[in-house]
Formats: C-alpha cells, sequence, structure tokens
C-alpha cells in the first residue's frame, strides 16, 4: 500500500486538524483510514486490540487526563468501542482550546439516538471525514487529464486520452477500491474483495450493535440489493427479489434493521434524491438510490468475475455507475459538495448531480460507452438542463457523460457536453 495514497483525504484531514480540536474519520473497515491516520498523529491508541482497549478503558474512568496526554494529534482508532471516550475527548478539547489535538477513527457507527446526540455536542469541537474505498485516480489506473473541479469553470477546450479498455474496467469493478488490493497480482487482487463480503456477513454486521444476525440471512439480503444496485428498490422490491430468488424470505422489519445494520458500517451508500427548482409541474420523486460503497462488494456477493461482467453488459453498466459514484463521492466531498440522483414522475432520471455548498452543480450521466449510449446521455442531460427554472437557481455549470471506454476525453461543439471516460478524471 506504500506506493498507494489517499492523496484527496491526506490533504482534507490536515486541513480540518488546522480548523477543529478533533477530527472523525468514518468509513469501511479496511479503506485505509488507520494507515492515514497514522502518517500525520504523533501519538496513537488502537482500541482494536482487545488487552490495549481494555487498559485504556480502565485509565480514562481513573484518569480521563492521563488516558488522553498522547502528543498531539493523538490519533484513537475505533473509538466507537469504547463509549465514554466521545465525552472525554469533547472534554479535553474544550479545556485545552488548541487545534489538531484528536484524530478518532471508526468504522462503525452508535445508534441513530447516539448518533444525534454526538453531531450535536461536536458541533464546533470536531470536524467529520467520511473516507472510502480508494478512487481510481489515487490507485494510479486514470491518468488525471480531465479535473472534475476545472469544469466547474466550464472550460472550452478539453482533451484527454484513455488507455482503459473494457476488459479493464471490468476487473476494477470487481477488485474495488481497497488499498490492499491495489498492486497485487490480478488473482490475489480479485480475492480482497470476497474476503471482505466474508467478514461483513460472518462478523461485522453483528458486532456492530451486538445483534445476532444469521450470515446466510445477510447475504441473502446482500445479494438482492446487489441486484438492484443504482435503481430506487423500495423494501417490497427487495423481498419480492429474496422469495424469487432464495428459499427462504425476510420480512419488511428484518429486512429494514439488517439494512441499518450495513449502514451503520458503512457497507451500503445510499444516493438522496435532488430537489431542484424546475419549470414543469412534474412530481419528483425523492426515494433514495440504492448504492454499495464499492462496487467489488456487489459482485463478490453474486460471486461474479471480470468476465462475467464482459458477458452480461447491462449487469456491468450499473456496477459501472456504482463505481463512478463512489469517485464522484470523494471528489464532490473534496470540493465542499455531494451527489445526488435526479428522478421524476416522467420517467425523466439524471445519474448524478455534484452539488457544490456555493449553489454550483454539474449534472453527469454514466454509460459504458458507445455512441448510442453517449447520444442517450447527452439527450437525458439536454431535457433536464432545460427544465431547470434558471430565474430561481443557476443553470448547470457543466454536463458531463462519464464514460468507461473510448479513446478520447473532449468537448461537443454543438452542446458543450464533456464526454470523459472515467480513466481521464481525477478531483
Amino acid at each position: 500500500m506504500d506506493g498507494y495514497r489517499h492523496r484527496i483525504m491526506d490533504s482534507l484531514l490536515a486541513k480540518k486538524l488546522q480548523a477543529k480540536g478533533a477530527v472523525l474519520i468514518e468509513g469501511p473497515k479496511w479503506c485505509g483510514k488507520t494507515t492515514t491516520a497514522e502518517e500525520i498523529a504523533a501519538s496513537k491508541v488502537l482500541l482494536a486490540k482487545t488487552d490495549a482497549k481494555e487498559q485504556f478503558k480502565r485509565l480514562l474512568e481513573i484518569d480521563s487526563d492521563t488516558a488522553l496526554s498522547g502528543e498531539a494529534p493523538m490519533l484513537i482508532d475505533e473509538w466507537q468501542t469504547v463509549p465514554k471516550l466521545w465525552d472525554a475527548v469533547r472534554y479535553t478539547v474544550d479545556h485545552r482550546r488548541k487545534m489538531g489535538q484528536f484524530i478518532l477513527t471508526g468504522s462503525a457507527v452508535p445508534d441513530k439516538d447516539a448518533e444525534k446526540e454526538r453531531e450535536h455536542s461536536g458541533t464546533g469541537r470536531f470536524a467529520w471525514l467520511t473516507m472510502r474505498p480508494m478512487t481510481l485516480s489515487e490507485s494510479g489506473e486514470s491518468n488525471g487529464s480531465v479535473s472534475l473541479a476545472d469544469l466547474f469553470a466550464a472550460p472550452e477546450k478539453l482533451f484527454g486520452r484513455n488507455s482503459l479498455k473494457l476488459q479493464d474496467i471490468a476487473f476494477l469493478i470487481c477488485r474495488g477500491g481497497w488499498p490492499m488490493a491495489v498492486g497485487l497480482p490480478e488473482e490475489a487482487a480479485l480475492e480482497q474483495a470476497f474476503d471482505y463480503y466474508d467478514a461483513v456477513t460472518k462478523e461485522d454486521v453483528t458486532r456492530v450493535d451486538g445483534v445476532k444476525r444469521a450470515s446466510e440471512r445477510v447475504r441473502r439480503l446482500m445479494r438482492a440489493y446487489a441486484r438492484h444496485q443504482g435503481t430506487q428498490a423500495s423494501i417490497a422490491t427487495l423481498r419480492e427479489d429474496l422469495k424469487n430468488n432464495d428459499t427462504a424470505t425476510l420480512d419488511d422489519d428484518t429486512i429494514v434493521s439488517y439494512l441499518e445494520a450495513l449502514r451503520k458500517i458503512f457497507v451500503v451508500e445510499d444516493m438522496p434524491a435532488w430537489n431542484p427548482n424546475i419549470r414543469s409541474k412534474t412530481a419528483i420523486r425523492t426515494a433514495d438510490t440504492r448504492y454499495f460503497v464499492d462496487p467489488s462488494i456487489a459482485t463478490a456477493a453474486l460471486g461474479m468475475g471480470p468476465a462475467d461482467l464482459v458477458n452480461d453488459l447491462n449487469t456491468m453498466g450499473f456496477f459501472f455507475e456504482t463505481m463512478c459514484v463512489r469517485d464522484l463521492r470523494v471528489y464532490a466531498e473534496a470540493l465542499n459538495g455531494k451527489v445526488y440522483h435526479y428522478r421524476d414522475k416522467s420517467g425523466l432520471e439524471c445519474d448524478a448531480v455534484v452539488h457544490l455548498r456555493n449553489g454550483q452543480y454539474g449534472l453527469i450521466e454514466i454509460k459504458l460507452g458507445g455512441q448510442s449510449l453517449i447520444d442517450d446521455g447527452v439527450r437525458t442531460l439536454n431535457s433536464l438542463a432545460a427544465q431547470v427554472d434558471t430565474s430561481r437557481m443557476k443553470a448547470p455549470a457543466f454536463k458531463m457523460v462519464l464514460t468507461a471506454t473510448g479513446e478520447y476525453a473532449y468537448r461537443r461543439s454543438e452542446d458543450g457536453i464533456y464526454i470523459v471516460p472515467v480513466g481521464c478524471l481525477k478531483l
């Protein structure tokens, strides 16, 4: 992993430490949180080790000042396993009145009430960062010839050359952005996602809140979820899928509780709907779009490899979308933005809207490639842009079709839409 760094997160972490007393980094296990934090920490406590956790817990109860006296910034890994730690760190930050005192990392969030209380009590003292598996630019597969940040300035000219082929993209979907998989021989690299899937279904989904969940039931639900990547599938739809594809089924409450557990350990990360000011009276759909945090979780759940994807381009299209959404989320958050989807009652749908804090936004359609699919994407982008009520909000800063294949990144002269292979994209 030494040669492959979460460069975007490195930079964000350094910036946040200058502005807040403590920074909390959350995200799925194995995505590199601890490694990233260790690069900048001056001291550390790793609570994933049982003996270290018990010792630290006792010390925290007896003398919190001594427990938190490590050199700043002090890294406390898997902080959520010691519930009293949050208040102790908050008190210490208030007392010291200095920036950059603590880095907390965690691969699970508390329950919703504790989460709300934590956010309320942490305001002004803590900065939150969500870490995801690596983007293609961080793992070195994207050459970074096109910057998402630059597109918000709507450049007149755009050029990049893409070297990734369909087979390469299929491999990258199945390998995922797990730091430990990057740079490994192909077979070993692909094995990491299966190991992650096994760990989630056998241990992690129970460990998150102590509720015992049958691993085979979790597997069945993750398979159903994988089949509905990139859609707004309801709980009823997932239940029906389970009924049709597995011998046993789950009731709605069980599905909801399992999905909540998967959300808490950052396995699933659904995308909220974008609600713009539009001219038409068409109702906007508000259901979230279903995504895993990394496309390799979906392929592992379904037991698929790169060759399976190339032989089933329809499925590959959904999983490619998940990979692009992963990268767009990382880039958007570094730009103080978020990623949304758009869908209305008339059937008009846009895969991704990157909306920045300053009100600028870009519309993005995600396609495998080929002229007919690109043309479909262009039509969608132009239709949605035409619906925006520009007397009440800004026009889109840019429109882009993000593709898997294609030799070049370029700007279309007729409508200014950017056609960009993902192998060219960076922050």
